[in-house]
């Protein structure tokens, strides 16, 4: 439609030479034909004139409307709530018809799975989301070998960004501890209490009055001296002397074997 208009415009500039040119004999014909300018959805036209409409192809194959007017025209200017189906290319089963309950209830139970899949995703990403890496896990635990600490030595070893004390005590070192009056400290506590074998003591190295690292086999009491403020902790890691308030803290360990220990 489009390209018969574009030749009606176009044949009376070219002539039959154009025409001739184009090897189209309709440019000829098309260039005698009258020209209206009617708007595109006009339909009828004068007697013996070519009408141009918007519409469907299968206009003419549909049947006759109420207003004579074609179909796309008829139900543009007579809007209706009224939905005529076309049944023709598909057989349509009323509401509730037993002969679709088994698609309907496939979709709906596909849909809820989906849904349900969806929703258990969502939950599980968000319960991994709060669980702790793998360099934070790699860190909870550190082994260590005691075979290496002699006896009366000390070894410092870093956990979860705090250093710790590994000491080897002396058989003198142990019974100097044990000996000790409790009374007279000010967090009292027993040295079996604070180790689970006698020979080896485990403390965090970190001082309990402002967080600075004691000096090991140092002190009025052959424990630990914070030269900071001069606090002063005995072989058992008890605050004795200065400002610190609370011993040294004991972590929470275990031993694998005679020689094998884990922090942590």
């Amino acid at each position: 439609m489009a390209l018969r208009r574009g030749i009606q415009l176009l044949a009376p500039r070219l002539g039959d030479q154009g025409a001739r040119f184009l090897g189209a004999p309709l440019c000829s014909q098309a260039a005698n034909l009258p020209f209206h300018n009617y708007d595109d959805r006009s339909s009828v036209g004068p007697s013996g004139s070519i009408a141009f409409t918007r519409g469907f192809s299968s206009n003419s194959a549909l049947a006759p409307t109420t207003s004579g007017l074609p179909p796309t025209q008829h139900v543009m200017k007579n809007p209706t709530n009224i939905i005529d189906y076309d049944e023709h290319g598909h057989e349509r089963f009323a509401p509730g018809d037993p002969g679709k309950r088994a698609f309907t209830y496939f979709v709906l139970t596909g849909g809820r799975f989906i849904y349900a899949s969806a929703i258990r995703l969502a939950v599980l990403k968000f319960i991994l989301s709060m669980t702790a890496t793998k360099d934070v896990l790699a860190m909870a635990s550190l082994e260590v070998d005691l075979s290496a600490i002699e006896p009366g030595n000390t070894v410092t070893v870093k956990w979860r960004g705090k250093p710790v004390f590994v000491k080897h005590r002396t058989e003198e070192e142990i019974s100097k501890a044990k000996n000790e009056d409790i009374s007279k400290l000010r967090d009292p506590e027993t040295d079996d209490a604070r180790t689970q074998r006698p020979q080896w003591l485990v403390v965090v190295g970190v001082c309990t009055h402002l967080g600075c690292v004691p000096l090991p086999n140092a002190g009025d009491w052959g424990g630990w001296f914070c030269p900071c403020h001069g606090s002063h902790y005995d072989l058992s890691g008890r605050a004795r002397k200065g400002p610190a308030p609370y011993n040294l803290e004991v972590p929470e360990y275990s031993f694998t074997d005679d020689t094998n220990l884990v922090v942590g």
